[in-house]
């Protein structure tokens, strides 16, 4: 799905009007009736009130024409108008006399006013502001978004949440709504998935308003949002008469004295996620607790006990993770640093492996193109430099994508795979995640992928998914706490066989 700039949905909205000849009033009286339709189904005239914060802006003017919806079918509201300037959009105007017409004069706020009081079982619709704010709001604004948060009532926002901006984070999270929900027209704002900018909202749902499908389809974005079906066209289906000599061979490289489990956990991942064969690479001190607890992993070992020192690889190998539990040593860099001169079939560096090429710069034009790397936040931060926000952070990413060739998958509440220019925000995954050995899974479920013929990018987008879905499988069955690492493993099989149900009539998923 993709995720359109306030640039382009504003050309969104213009394309429509032209071309399904319609007026602008009429556009916003279609988005009105979707989110009078969402509220409606929901509350079913019960008898709350209902106060709408309307900004006198398009936002506001989608506040007001809902209003009137509301009222006409019996609900009992109060309209607040925030009268923060003297300019006024045109369908603002003309849906506010609409609702004047039906007898119902807002409240209109302005500096001097006091600000209704909101009882703690009260509704709360804000529509502030919208898409297009640019500049923090002036204080009394800040001072009414403050006494909207501090009421306790459920907050729904129409689009974003108010005070918040669509391409920088506010550097006063007190002048922003806080909202409980969020009914986004036709498609998601970038905004909801940035740690910094996410917290405003807990869930936010998709409302479509009949923007143009043609637009929609040919507008290039910078980013994607990844669901289900984005990822099924990426998969590869087997063949009848197919050996495991076709689906790879995937090599995890890593280890040291303590830091054994690493590898186990890509390893036991790589099978999982079905590389036809799989072999790791360790110190001498892995060998005997790799072969006795996976039967089905091979291992080669260094000549020194505690460390890696020179990377011998098999020689039918097709995709390699390295990195995960490998350490820092002296002898292990040198060795790291020889085998990316010698290697250059596909990789995923992870951990280690990242810290290495973040201490020394000149090996990161010696990876080989499309490398896969996976960062954690830190990580991250040791490669590219720290960033002023979440948005410098992308753009700094992109750019180190860019100059290096590689794929970065930004590991995070919502991961982020970059390569090209381009952004795919994951949409599944959930705290239980954050566990030790979470991410030497992600690593060798990618290797496992690359190792089967999957494009390096593909495969990042859709290991990513995959372990997503997993750590989603295992919550729902064990909750966040109790989420491992060898319980993500554990459910990949149920992550591709939940890949292939459909929605049955009652709703419910069916196998395909």
């Amino acid at each position: 799905m993709k995720i359109f700039n306030a640039q382009q949905i504003y050309a969104a909205d213009k394309f429509t009007i032209e071309k399904q000849a319609i007026t602008s009033d009429a556009l916003m009286e279609r988005a009105a009736e979707r989110i009078f339709s969402w509220v409606h189904s929901r509350l079913q005239g019960a008898k709350v009130k209902i106060h709408l914060f309307c900004g006198i802006g398009n936002n506001g003017g989608d506040g007001i024409a809902l209003a009137r919806h509301l009222v006409e079918n019996g609900y009992e509201i109060a309209v607040h108008v925030v009268n923060y300037s003297d300019k006024r959009s045109k369908d603002f105007l003309i849906n506010l006399d609409r609702l004047k017409e039906r007898k119902l004069w807002p409240e209109f706020l302005d500096s001097d006013c006091e600000f209704p009081e909101i009882g703690h079982e009260d509704i709360i619709i804000d529509a502030i502001f919208g898409i297009g704010l640019n500049r923090a709001p002036e204080d009394w604004v800040a001072k009414l978004i403050g006494h909207i948060n501090d009421s306790a009532a459920f907050i729904l926002s129409i689009d974003v949440p108010s005070g918040l901006f669509l391409d920088k984070v506010s550097d006063k999270p007190e002048q922003v709504i806080r909202a409980n929900h969020v009914l986004s027209f036709q498609a998601p704002k970038l905004v909801f998935f940035l740690p910094e900018t996410g917290v405003f909202l807990n869930q936010w749902e998709l409302l479509d308003i009949g923007l143009d499908q043609e637009y929609l389809y040919k507008t290039e974005t910078d980013f994607e949002f990844i669901g289900k079906p984005e990822v099924l066209p990426l998969y590869i289906p087997r063949l009848k008469f197919s050996h495991k000599g076709n689906y790879g061979h995937a090599v995890i490289v890593g280890g040291s004295y303590g830091k054994i489990g690493a590898v186990n956990l890509a390893a036991r991942a790589c099978l999982k996620v079905g590389s036809g064969l799989v072999t790791t690479f360790i110190p001498e001190c892995g060998y005997i607790p790799l072969q006795t607890s996976e039967p089905e992993i091979m291992v080669l070992t260094d000549e020194e006990e505690d460390f890696i020192s020179k990377i011998e690889l098999p020689s039918n190998a097709s995709a390699i993770g390295v990195g995960v539990g490998m350490g820092t040593h002296e002898q292990t860099v040198a060795a790291f640093s020889s085998f990316l001169n010698d290697t250059k079939m596909p990789m995923v560096i992870d951990a280690d492996g990242l810290n290495i090429l973040a201490e020394n710069k000149r090996l990161l034009n010696k990876m080989p193109q499309q490398a896969v790397l996976t960062p954690h936040p830190k990580e991250l931060e040791r490669l590219i430099g720290k960033w002023e926000d979440d948005f410098d952070k992308l753009k700094k990413a992109k750019a180190f994508s860019k100059k290096y060739d590689c794929i970065l998958v930004l590991k995070g509440a919502h991961t982020i795979t970059i390569y090209d220019g381009k952004g795919y925000i994951n949409s599944n995954g959930n705290p239980g995640m954050a566990t030790a050995g979470s991410g030497d899974v992600l690593t060798g479920i990618i290797t496992g992928l690359i190792a089967q013929n999957y494009p390096p990018l593909y495969a990042a987008i859709f290991g990513v998914y995959l372990h997503g879905l997993s750590g989603d499988i295992s919550s729902s069955e064990n909750g966040y706490e109790a989420v491992t690492a060898s319980t993500i493993i554990a459910n990949i099989g149920k992550a591709f066989m939940e890949l292939f149900k459909r929605a049955s009539p009652e709703g419910q998923e069916q196998p395909q």
